[in-house]
């Protein structure tokens, strides 16, 4: 069955964290590949393979855009099989995107920390929260250089179009 939420995020560009600090503090460490798949206007629609040791999970996922902030985020989970055949229907431009989450309880919220291949010196991490305007803190040990909700390039259905090239992210952050 498809379950439905408002996902309602923020989003930040980290410097790369420490994984044994990491290892430490989360309480799940997943390996991702999502696929993004053909969709309707302003709907992004996603297949999503999540290892954890041995223990591996399929996705299918749909999330309509509301604000910078926030989407209507429909999601179920499929078989093996399901995943396959749903990888068919594949956006034409685009790779499979790879990412490892750690994922940390910090302040009563879940912290996502997601640690790319490609990008050596920074990361993303994403804090769901119950409403727009609600505070965030972030734990000490995690150098936050900017907050990038808005910024459309770092949406994962993006990255696995373009990676923009961390030296440009990097060079951006300073100028602020």
């Amino acid at each position: 069955a498809m379950s439905e939420q408002l996902e309602i995020e923020r989003k930040y560009l980290i410097a790369m964290p420490d994984t044994q600090a990491l290892r430490a503090a989360c309480s799940h460490v997943y390996e991702m590949e999502q696929t993004y798949l053909a969709a309707a206007p302003g709907v992004t629609a996603r297949v999503r393979r999540r290892q954890e040791g041995e223990k591996v999970e399929y996705f299918y996922t749909e999330k309509e855009f509301r604000t910078d902030r926030t989407c209507l985020e429909r999601e179920r989970a499929v078989t093996e099989e399901e995943y396959h055949r749903l990888l068919v229907r594949r956006r034409e431009e685009g790779v499979t995107l790879r990412k490892t989450r750690w994922c940390m309880l910090y302040a009563g919220r879940v912290l996502e920390i997601d640690v790319y291949p490609f990008w050596e010196h920074t990361a993303v991490l994403e804090i769901e929260l119950p409403d727009e305007g609600a505070p965030v803190s972030i734990p000490p040990q995690i150098r936050v250089l900017r907050e990038v909700t808005a910024d459309r390039r770092l949406k994962n259905a993006v990255l696995a179009q373009r990676i923009p090239d961390e030296r440009e992210l990097l060079a951006e952050t300073s100028e602020n």
